[in-house]
């Protein structure tokens, strides 16, 4: 049984539900790589096909008229069906080719997947891993666009629409420059303290950011950050020079530590500085292969 007659074409059915993702024909179109005028005469196309109004055009912009909202709906479990078909049969050429699509989170890929993929090694050695690193919202979503096989994300809980299994995890810890008057605190630091201080932070999305932020609104709204950087380095630059605190994964600022350029500040509730490390997949591709054995890894480790 071949497919019914006026069956509209994957590629415009993407463009349609782009719109209403963005709000915009034109965001759409650059989604998309093609011009505003190309995207609309593909629309104009299908409205043809379906013989439906799908968009409302106006000089303020284009918005779905209720069928346009209808197709739409329709066309998302399509779309998705197809994305996995696509996804699934990667997944069959890498299971064959031996080939592995990781994506982790700086501190995950500095402090834990060099260990964790020297093991794979020992286990598989035909197989060959390409490592993508970003923070855990970037990493979400290389798995999300099925960029990565298996992604390693940190922060206070799993990315949405993904399932997560927990590998482990560290402690952030408070850290300020020698001489700090922090650094000369005899009693843990109250949060209630921590919260209202202009702290160095990471990016928004950074996992770090995420876990350190959650942490502090347990004692109200947070003050200003006094910086965001995206690197840690960065950071344990600027605390170094005694900008202002931050929290940091111990991991990262251990030889800091060790050779007192960095101070650590003990917090009254230290329990709160527990966070977890996820690995995430797709629900509908899960690790096979080469990833489940980097999963086992990770996860026993």
């Amino acid at each position: 049984m071949g497919l019914p007659a006026g069956t509209p074409e994957l590629k415009v059915l993407d463009l349609l539900v782009s719109v209403a993702e963005t709000g915009s024909l034109g965001q759409a179109a650059e989604r998309h790589g093609i011009s505003q005028p190309a995207a609309s005469m593909r629309i104009t196309a299908l409205e043809r096909q379906l013989k439906l109004v799908l968009l409302e055009r106006g000089p303020s912009g284009s918005r779905l008229t209720p069928s346009g909202t209808a197709v739409v709906d329709w066309a998302r479990p399509v779309l998705d069906a197809a994305r996995a078909l696509v996804s699934g049969v990667a997944a069959l050429h890498a299971d064959q080719e031996g080939r592995l699509r990781v994506a982790a989170s700086m501190t995950i890929a500095d402090h834990r997947v060099p260990a964790w993929l020297m093991a794979l090694r020992a286990r598989s050695p035909q197989v060959r891993v390409a490592l993508r690193v970003g923070n855990s919202e970037q990493v979400a979503d290389m798995v999300r666009r099925r960029e990565a096989d298996l992604g390693f994300v940190e922060g206070p809980r799993a990315p949405s629409g993904l399932r997560s299994r927990a590998v482990g995890g560290d402690d952030l810890v408070v850290v300020v420059a020698p001489d700090h008057p922090w650094a000369r605190w005899r009693q843990p630091l109250p949060l209630t303290v921590l919260a209202v201080t202009p702290l160095i932070l990471r990016e928004e999305g950074s996992g770090t950011r995420d876990a350190v932020w959650e942490l502090l609104l347990k004692a109200g709204e947070p003050a200003a950050p006094a910086a965001e950087l995206g690197s840690t380095t960065a950071i344990k630059a600027a605390v170094t020079a005694g900008e202002a605190p931050a929290a940091l994964s111990r991991l990262v600022v251990s030889a800091e530590l060790a050779d007192r350029r960095l101070v650590d500040v003990p917090l009254d509730e230290p329990a709160l500085l527990r966070r977890t490390f996820r690995a995430v997949w797709l629900a509908e591709t899960p690790p096979t292969g080469p990833a489940a054995a980097l999963l086992g890894i990770a996860s026993r480790r």
